[in-house]
């Protein structure tokens, strides 16, 4: 475990006094997503929640008390190589708590970033929109979150080394047909071969996409 985690988490010792963030890639990645939870209470710093997150998914654990075994086994190696505050790790709660809060969309692009996520030519882009499961709010007399619909996501999908792309998020006013020439013309690709399902291929799709 230790020898994949410090692959992925490469240290740049720039100086002996520079913080974790600025030393552990993974960390640095993550730093700049903006944290919704509460101030009261708050010990553990988004970034060191997600890239744990990010590794222990990387490893193959699903569910959150997966995420807490792996948490309690590695729990050494993961002190000795993220130096966290008061030498304390978050709980799998603690990371549930952030996830719950998450801007995804921005947490897909610090990813794909942070792995250089990049299609070459002659590679096909699979691109489709697909909701976020449990994304929607049905409650009505929740005051710190208003009822909205699911949040739907165009993704872009390499198929040759089955990697995805920073993903577009679609406004709740559109759809995935009108979104996606948008999220064409954002990557400003060339020399990439692009699919998409059927339901896309509007008479004017070919225009919008030059």
């Amino acid at each position: 475990m230790r020898s994949s985690t410090q692959t992925i988490s490469t240290a740049s010792l720039s100086s002996e006094s520079a913080s974790p963030f600025e030393q552990i890639e993974i960390l640095a990645a993550f730093s700049e997503i903006p944290d919704a939870r509460h101030s009261l209470g708050k010990r553990h710093h988004i970034a060191l929640c997600l890239a744990l997150f990010t590794l222990s998914i990387a490893a193959g654990n699903q569910g959150f008390l997966a995420i807490g075994d792996w948490l309690k086994s590695y729990r050494t190696e993961l002190i000795e190589l993220f130096n966290p505050p008061k030498q304390r790790l978050p709980s799998y709660s603690t990371i549930r708590r952030v996830l719950l809060t998450l801007d995804y969309k921005q947490y897909s692009g610090a990813l794909a970033r942070f792995f250089d996520v990049e299609p070459l030519p002659g590679e096909t882009l699979a691109m489709d929109g697909k909701q976020l499961r449990g994304s929607y709010q049905i409650e009505t007399n929740n005051p710190e979150s208003p009822p909205h619909p699911a949040i739907l996501l165009v993704s872009a999908y390499i198929v040759e080394r089955g990697l995805i792309l920073e993903p577009h998020q679609v406004d709740s006013k559109t759809n995935e047909i009108k979104a996606l020439p948008e999220f064409i013309e954002q990557l400003a690709l060339k020399g990439v071969v692009i699919a998409f399902d059927a339901i896309s291929t509007q008479k004017n799709m070919s225009v919008d996409c030059r």
